[in-house]
């Protein structure tokens, strides 16, 4: 009784937040220059990780830098060693929606994507919120955090459309 209940409240609390997933704040605004440089900073960074190109993300996240992925958290070492050992292999990218707001010296994006990925030898594709944290030091966009939150919506990624940019 109590499995059956917790599925009621789940389906009528989770249509309307695949519903509102869709809609990033900010989404439909021409962005900021700033704006831009931190959506522009997070198209490349998909692709950097594509092509396990470990020294420019070295560059990219802060010492402190924290990832959250489905089967853990860990710091920039751990992350740079899963991309660089392939336990973890980023393929692609489908984004269909960001937004960035930015505070200060601190910018939050959201990126709605479908991530095609290898992970322990088979591919998997997942639906997610991805959020990203940059901060600003010394003049240039760092990352602070980068979480995926898996969402109810499912996957839009197909065989014909995941040459899509990432």
């Amino acid at each position: 009784m109590r499995k059956i209940l917790i599925a009621i409240v789940l389906l009528v609390f989770g249509i309307p937040l695949c519903r509102a997933q869709a809609n990033l704040p900010n989404s439909e605004t021409t962005p900021t220059k700033q704006e831009q440089e931190i959506l522009d900073l997070s198209r490349n960074k998909w692709t950097w990780m594509a092509d396990k190109n470990v020294d420019t993300l070295k560059s990219l996240f802060t010492d402190k830098c924290v990832f959250v992925h489905m089967g853990g958290s860990w710091g920039k070492t751990q992350e740079l060693n899963t991309i660089k050992g392939g336990m973890i292999w980023y393929k692609k990218a489908a984004v269909y929606g960001a937004s960035v707001n930015i505070f200060g010296n601190t910018a939050i994006l959201l990126n709605d994507i479908d991530l095609l990925a290898v992970v322990g030898g088979n591919e998997v594709v997942h639906s997610f919120m991805v959020t990203e944290v940059y901060v600003k030091e010394e003049g240039k966009w760092k990352m602070g955090s980068l979480t995926f939150s898996q969402l109810l919506r499912p996957v839009k990624m197909t065989n014909n459309n995941t040459n899509q940019q990432h």
